[in-house]
């Protein structure tokens, strides 16, 4: 059954009550948030298209979640506590029943990432969902690309990979013998893990960061180049998952990692001499020069929007 635009905003996404940042929320022309004195706030959009970013037919609640964590990842790069988010939806038609598990899917993610959604917009047309978050950090102490230094540490959160391998499995490309191992992966594409509190405890530690959502070579690249710097990666220490090593072809799961894109963990460089977090890995190493080499090799790009 299909429902009218103002009916699906009232029924699935008004959250009732201001609370924390917001000073008004979903049902005006806009949203008011408060920003607290001594920060600035942090704004990133995220646009995600049925059938390019995502299977059409994957569950509407893993669309919505996956779709808020990919947007906040951008926040957690840049060490920003979360205030709100914003979420524009075009649909090519509004069924109840999509609808109700795209919103359940939405709540969620807010309660994961602490965004709550504050409002957005609804229109038809092809399947798009486009987050935009905002968050607030200290005055002058974001998390940023461009300050790597000769001598750093270059380190990754979590595992990588594992959200390419999954797609390939959710997609048919790949048959895994081991379900557990199938099932877990598939949920690394689904429903990514947020750095947020990590990107928070990196601020005035690390000297850079970025997310990985295009993938780990790619991802370093911008890295190096808004850094003027030269970054070598060691292939053996990249972190994979116990999942992935199942996988029968132990060259393709190491390119997932490289390339693969969707992992939404953190790639940070870390000054010499300091205490490396938990979460983080070291893979490699910030040096004189440009570009980004892998065991000694020119590195080949990631996942590129406009790539021919």
């Amino acid at each position: 059954m299909s429902i009218g635009e103002f009916s699906l905003i009232e029924k699935f996404f008004t959250q009732r009550g201001e609370e924390g940042a917001i000073e008004l929320g979903i049902g005006d022309d806009a949203a008011a948030l408060r920003v607290p004195d001594g920060h600035v706030l942090q704004v990133s959009t995220d646009t995600a298209i049925g059938g390019v970013h995502f299977p059409r037919d994957l569950p509407p609640a893993d669309i919505a979640y996956r779709s808020v964590i990919a947007a906040a990842s951008d926040l957690a790069a840049m060490g920003a506590s979360p205030i709100g988010m914003l979420l524009a939806i075009t649909l090519p038609t509004a069924e109840e029943v999509w609808l109700s598990r795209f919103a359940k899917g939405v709540r969620a993610a807010s309660e994961t990432t602490g965004l709550p959604l504050v409002g957005g917009d609804t229109t038809r047309g092809g399947l798009s969902i486009t987050v935009t978050v905002m968050g607030s950090t200290p005055a002058s102490s974001c998390l940023r690309r461009d300050g790597a230094r000769p001598g750093d540490h270059v380190c990754v959160s979590g595992t990588l990979g594992d959200a390419a391998a999954g797609l390939a499995i959710i997609e048919g490309n790949l048959k895994a013998s081991d379900q557990a191992a199938a099932e877990f992966l598939k949920r690394r594409f689904s429903a990514p893990t947020v750095r947020l509190a990590l990107g928070e405890s990196l601020l005035r530690v690390a000297t850079s960061a970025i997310d990985l959502s295009d993938g780990l070579l790619l991802d370093a690249e911008h890295v190096a180049e808004a850094s003027a710097v030269a970054i070598e990666i060691d292939s053996y220490k990249i972190p994979l998952s116990p999942a992935i090593r199942t996988l029968p072809d132990s060259s393709r799961s190491l390119q997932w990692a490289l390339a693969g894109g969707d992992d939404y963990e953190l790639l940070v460089t870390l000054p010499p001499g300091e205490p490396v977090p938990g979460l983080l890995t070291v893979i490699g190493r910030v040096t004189t020069g440009r570009g980004v080499s892998c065991d000694q090799s020119p590195a080949k790009r990631g996942y590129d929007h406009f790539a021919g």
